[in-house]
C-alpha cells in the first residue's frame, strides 16, 4: 500500500513584525499504520500527537521558521523521539519561537525523506520566507507548498524576510514545473492543483502580491 496522506487543522496565532493574527494552520502526516512524516507541527502538540497515535514518527519537517508552523515541533518531536528538520537561512525566525534550541536536521534543495515506502523531495522555495521550502511526492502526485503557493496564488511576501520577486521565481521554477495534476497540499486554507495555478502567473506579477 502506498503512504496516505492525513491532515490535522490546529489554530493558534502568527506572530511577525509586532502583529499579531488569528490563523487555522494545516499540519499534513504522511505515512501508513507503522510509521508517519510531520509536516509542519503548528499549534496543538496534543491534536498532532492524536492522529499520529503509535506510529513512529520519522520527522518534523518544517516548511519554513514561521511561528505558526513550528510552535508545537519541539513537543512533537520529543514525545516520539523525532528530528526536526529546518532549512538554515530560517534559524532567525524559528529563533523567535526557539532562541534557546537548534533543529536537528539542515533542510537542502534536493534533500529526501522515505516514509512508508514513499519518497518526499525538498524544493528549496525562497521568497514567503528565505529558507522557505516545499516537500513533492512524486509517487503520490503531490507537493506539500507550506506558505509559498496557495489557491489563487502565492503567500505572503508584505513582512520582514520576504521578498515577492523571489517567491515568483520559486513557484515559476520550482513548482509550476511540476506535472499539472499535482496536487498541492497548502500550509492554510484549501488544496488546488498545479494546473488550476499555472494560467495565473501573469496576474500575480502584474498585482503585485
Amino acid at each position: 500500500m502506498p503512504a496516505r496522506v492525513e491532515k490535522v487543522v490546529t489554530s493558534g496565532t502568527f506572530a511577525l513584525d509586532g502583529g499579531e493574527w488569528d490563523v487555522d494552520n494545516n499540519v499534513w502526516l504522511v505515512g501508513d499504520d507503522e510509521e508517519v512524516l510531520v509536516v509542519d507541527a503548528a499549534h496543538d502538540a496534543s491534536a498532532i500527537l492524536e492522529a499520529v497515535g503509535d506510529r513512529r514518527v520519522v520527522a518534523v519537517v518544517l516548511t519554513h521558521g514561521h511561528n505558526d508552523h513550528v510552535n508545537a515541533a519541539v513537543e512533537v518531536a520529543a514525545a516520539k523521539d523525532a528530528e526536526i528538520a529546518l532549512h538554515p537561512a530560517d534559524v532567525m525566525l524559528w529563533a523567535m519561537e526557539y532562541d534557546d534550541l537548534e533543529p536537528d536536521v539542515e533542510l537542502a534543495d534536493g534533500r529526501s525523506f522515505d516514509v512508508a515506502g514513499t519518497r518526499l523531495v525538498v524544493r528549496h522555495t525562497p521568497g514567503h520566507s528565505p529558507g522557505a521550502v516545499c516537500l513533492h511526492a512524486p509517487d503520490l502526485g503531490v507537493v506539500f507548498s507550506g506558505d509559498t503557493l496557495f489557491q489563487g496564488g502565492p503567500g505572503a511576501t508584505g513582512r520582514s524576510h520576504s521578498d515577492f520577486p523571489t517567491i515568483i521565481e520559486s513557484i515559476r521554477e520550482s513548482l509550476l514545473t511540476l506535472p499539472s495534476s499535482t496536487v498541492v497540499h497548502t500550509g492554510h486554507g484549501a488544496d488546488t492543483t498545479i494546473g488550476a495555478e499555472a494560467p495565473h502567473l501573469a496576474e500575480w506579477v502584474a498585482r503585485g502580491h
